[in-house]
């Protein structure tokens, strides 16, 4: 059991989610302004990524990072930035020729993944430990050893934390790798990642397995998406980890009732709250995840 939560709030992803939900920000004031809304709900952390302003698409855009980070911070919230580095690993092979990219591709290398990092230096960004077939389609979600390596490499450069997430236990163990290897700085963070399609299934059984191939002294959170976001937020309480919740895996606060961010994050902190522990503070979760900034 872990009385001592941090709370990460996942305001928009990059799904296709902006057509399911008015609450889902989309324009770099939107999401900046999810981040604050969630930070004054309880969370500690705000996990960001950022959309075309036109199309409400996925985006890696240096520009739209750098517009709502400067947001972020000048409005003086105290939250902690978690910026993904998971943009620029899709593969769709063109269906007439399977070994040339298709439409939907957008396949870049470690430096330009991470160009947005470098450029806003958050606290925290996410590392993406493998290869996954991700969705019903033919996209792959790709990120090689060497790929990982070098993104570890640098993130430990510039003092940056790696939010290490595993989507099966195979990206566990490559991460445990990596630490082997001193890439990653101690104590790791990884972030367990569940519900994906078809990445590992959501269930308390499935979450514990993970949990316990983690290295010893590791921080981890956990979550599951759409209406196992809750029920999975309480096991990874149960199981000491801390929760992540928001609009990138779940849009739904009830049944049939759109959430906002606040409201998901009010609700995993009565949650907490109910099982006898408390969501920690910013400037108590960067002393946890010995973060630079602490």
């Amino acid at each position: 059991m872990n009385y001592e939560v941090v709370v990460s709030c996942a305001v928009t992803g990059a799904g296709d989610t902006t057509g399911k939900s008015p609450h889902v920000p989309v324009t770099p004031k939107e999401i900046a302004n999810a981040a604050i809304e969630a930070a004054k709900a309880g969370a500690a952390i705000a996990h960001i990524h950022v959309r075309d302003p036109e199309t409400g698409k996925g985006s890696r855009d240096l520009k739209l990072f750098k517009e709502v980070v400067d947001r972020v911070r000048d409005s003086n919230t105290d939250v902690i930035i978690n910026l993904t580095a998971g943009m620029g690993g899709d593969w769709v092979p063109d269906k007439n020729d399977p070994s040339m990219p298709g439409a939907g591709t957008d396949m870049i290398g470690p430096e330009e993944r991470l160009a947005h990092v470098k450029e806003c230096q958050p606290d925290i960004c996410s590392l993406d430990c493998g290869t996954l077939n991700f969705g019903d389609g033919d996209e792959i979600y790709i990120s090689t050893p060497p790929m990982l390596r070098r993104m570890a490499e640098l993130t430990k450069e510039w003092g940056v934390k790696p939010e290490l997430e595993v989507f099966e236990l195979g990206h566990i163990r490559f991460a445990k790798q990596m630490i082997s290897e001193g890439l990653i700085a101690d104590p790791p963070m990884f972030q367990i990642c569940l519900g994906i399609p078809w990445g590992a299934d959501q269930s308390v059984d499935i979450m514990k397995t993970m949990k316990d191939h983690l290295p010893i002294g590791a921080n981890w959170a956990g979550f599951g998406i759409s209406r196992m976001q809750m029920p999975m937020a309480a096991t990874a309480v149960a199981l000491g980890g801390n929760v992540r919740v928001g609009l990138e895996d779940n849009i739904y606060l009830d049944r049939g009732v759109l959430a906002t961010n606040g409201q998901l994050v009010k609700r995993a902190v009565e949650i907490i709250e109910r099982m006898g522990a408390r969501a920690i503070t910013p400037a108590e979760a960067r002393i946890k995840l010995n973060l630079r900034s602490a």
